[in-house]
């Protein structure tokens, strides 16, 4: 068994809905196998308040969610990630800063809840969409034997999972 811990960050480029609620998720699925932490490239520094809602009503943690900058994760005292996750396109193809460790990556791109004109229920409706697919990705994740499987393999099962029709 392995009791390691692992430090996994989830981006997208407002870090407002996806990549917060992507956190939470694997907080509390991860049972204190994984750290999740979230941040954008050009965060919005708001917490969209659907996915706050839809992550409260779901009984998880809020508090100590916020948008933030990756340039945080970039910095010396910063976590050390082991597994860095797109969650939107725009930040996937965005030039990210220099990973200190070599951190693995793959894109799990999720349409943006955030983007999501029209009333209320549309909105949450979006909100909740993405965080069915975000779990889904999360709990295939959560699956997959770590120390069982060398490099390339986690890679290409990491990939496999952005590439799921959810």
């Amino acid at each position: 068994m392995n009791d390691r811990i692992y430090n996994v960050l989830f981006l997208c480029t407002g870090n407002s809905a996806r990549s917060i609620i992507a956190e939470a998720l694997l907080n509390h699925l991860g049972q204190g196998r994984f750290r999740a932490f979230s941040a954008g490239s050009r965060p919005t520094g708001t917490v969209n308040p659907y996915a706050r809602e839809l992550l409260e009503r779901q009984q998880l943690p809020t508090a100590q969610l916020r948008s933030k900058s990756w340039d945080e994760f970039a910095q010396a005292d910063a976590p050390h990630l082991d597994f860095i996750f797109t969650v939107c396109d725009n930040a996937a193809g965005e030039v990210c800063p220099v990973w200190p460790g070599q951190p693995m990556t793959a894109h799990w791109g999720v349409a943006d809840p955030a983007a999501v004109g029209g009333d209320a229920e549309t909105r949450r409706s979006a909100v909740m969409q993405a965080s069915i697919q975000l779990k889904r990705r999360i709990e295939l994740f959560l699956a997959l034997p770590m120390d069982k499987l060398d490099a390339m393999t986690l890679q290409d099962n990491l990939d496999q999972i952005g590439r799921q029709k959810d």
